[in-house]
């Protein structure tokens, strides 16, 4: 009995020592917790802020405008950092009047040069760069890209001036603290704090590359810089996302891997100088891979070839590229970038998918900036015992004919099937073909003719295909266009 009373006692005892232990390591996970919690918080940004300020500056921008146009030549028309501080449109119409606007900046070197938006600058007469201890200098354009919306600066100075460096925008993460620095509605230096919000985002250019950020940005930003916690330059802040036009936590600022590349060539040569292909493209949908016997999407489809590298190499219409300099190509967007990346005069070997076969091809770049449009190669007449109206996949069809193609405003040697009606119960409708359109290729051939047509869909059917690819053209703008060829 004895023993039975002191193996209860002892097993009460030992419960009672659990039960301790859970409270004690219960008190501990709680009161480590709240380090925790502010461990996750960022510390102060005051050191960070002083360090960088110096380097960041005030742009002040003015123009002689006439009464009658209003402040132009500014900021571009609907802009979020149109001028803050435009002068009112009085006196007699015709006069000249002066006209102010208000952006950011920063010095990227110690003898002298700034980076802001083109838009900050773009007409002004004069341009005002002020710093933080309240010094003024004048500043010259030394060159821009409209593209990217940057601007190089440069004012002269015996004094040597603090500088901030650029940092790996390809490094910084959804979820980075960073803070934007500038001129907000004219305020005067200011401080905003935020985390990356997302990456690799896209506005409306070919080249755009941008991190949206949530700290606050507003009118008298732009220019300015984003820096990560190291005080690196990740981003030039240039546009927000807003129905009032003050901020909501969209901002974006151009990535510093697309700015450092822009600024390099500013500096060397003044203006920029990106690769050029020379050819047109569009990205390939479900139905285009389908139809043109692809495994993806992935690459650029080419529906139009300019007269220049691409042509001098032997790419053709209905080439898929997929892969550019040894890089793989996930769309058109990313193969406007690889090429404007690369140097002018370089060679570079170009994998293309053409029909069932895969072709390397060697290019040499020729220059964006130099670069003239020129028409495509088009097929020969058709001949005259092929009739010259059809009605197929929900389109009305008619070979060109000179009358057609002077009332189409088309060229000469324009080849082709012209749309003159489109069944708006068709998928074609639904797919954008309307009236005037003109057929230039369908199953990556050349058509001049409705026997051509015929002959493509025939073609598809026995192939197993169930859509049939077409290159439509619209005022001299090609794309593709993928028809199902159900019965």
């Amino acid at each position: 009995m004895k023993a039975n009373v002191v193996t209860m006692s002892r097993t009460i005892s030992l419960h009672r020592q659990m039960k301790l232990l859970a409270v004690v390591m219960l008190t501990l996970a709680f009161a480590l917790a709240i380090p925790m919690v502010a461990w996750a918080q960022p510390a102060s940004l005051a050191p960070l802020a002083e360090k960088i300020s110096p380097s960041v500056v005030n742009i002040t921008t003015s123009t002689t405008v006439s009464r009658s146009t209003g402040p132009q030549g500014i900021v571009p028309e609907g802009s979020p950092f149109e001028d803050f501080f435009r002068d009112r449109n009085n006196g007699p119409e015709g006069s000249p009047r002066r006209s102010s606007a208000l952006g950011s900046g920063f010095v990227i070197s110690e003898d002298g040069y700034v980076v802001t938006n083109n838009h900050v600058i773009d007409g002004a007469d004069e341009i005002l760069v002020e710093f933080f201890n309240g010094d003024e200098l004048s500043a010259k354009v030394i060159g821009t890209d409209p593209n990217t919306d940057i601007a190089l600066l440069k004012v002269e100075t015996d004094e040597p001036l603090s500088f901030v460096p650029f940092g790996d925008s390809d490094e910084a993460r959804v979820g980075d603290w960073v803070i934007a620095m500038g001129n907000p509605l004219g305020q005067g230096f200011s401080v905003s704090a935020g985390i990356v919000s997302a990456r690799n985002r896209e506005l409306s250019g070919r080249y755009d590359d941008y991190i949206q950020t949530d700290a606050a940005i507003n009118r008298g930003n732009s220019g300015g810089p984003l820096f990560n916690m190291e005080g690196e330059v990740i981003g030039v802040n240039t546009a927000i996302l807003s129905p009032t036009g003050g901020s909501i936590g969209l901002g974006f600022s151009m990535a510093s891997n697309v700015v450092t590349r822009v600024v390099s060539q500013l500096q060397e040569f003044g203006e920029t100088r990106r690769g050029w292909l020379g050819v047109q493209i569009q990205d390939v949908s479900e139905d285009m891979a389908e139809a043109m016997g692809l495994a993806s999407t992935d690459g650029a489809a080419v529906n139009g070839v300019l007269d220049g590298p691409a042509m001098d190499a032997g790419i053709e219409i209905g080439d898929v590229i997929i892969t550019f300099d040894g890089k793989d190509v996930e769309d058109t967007r990313d193969l406007v970038r690889q090429v404007g990346n690369t140097p002018v005069g370089e060679a570079v070997r170009v994998v293309v998918r053409r029909g069932e076969e895969t072709k390397t091809l060697l290019v040499t770049l020729g220059r964006r900036e130099d670069a003239e449009a020129a028409v495509p190669a088009v097929a020969q007449a058709p001949d005259a015992d092929e009739p010259v109206t059809t009605e197929m996949l929900g389109l009305k069809l008619s070979v060109l004919t000179d009358e057609l193609r002077g009332d189409l405003g088309l060229d000469d040697d324009t080849q082709g099937l012209v749309v003159t009606e489109v069944d708006e119960a068709s998928e074609a409708y639904e797919k954008g073909l309307r009236a005037g359109d003109v057929i230039t290729e369908a199953g990556q051939q050349k058509v001049d003719s409705i026997g051509g047509l015929e002959a493509r869909v025939d073609a598809a059917r026995e192939a197993g295909r169930k859509s049939l690819l077409l290159l439509v053209r619209r005022a001299g703008d090609p794309r593709f266009v993928a028809l199902s060829l159900a019965e």
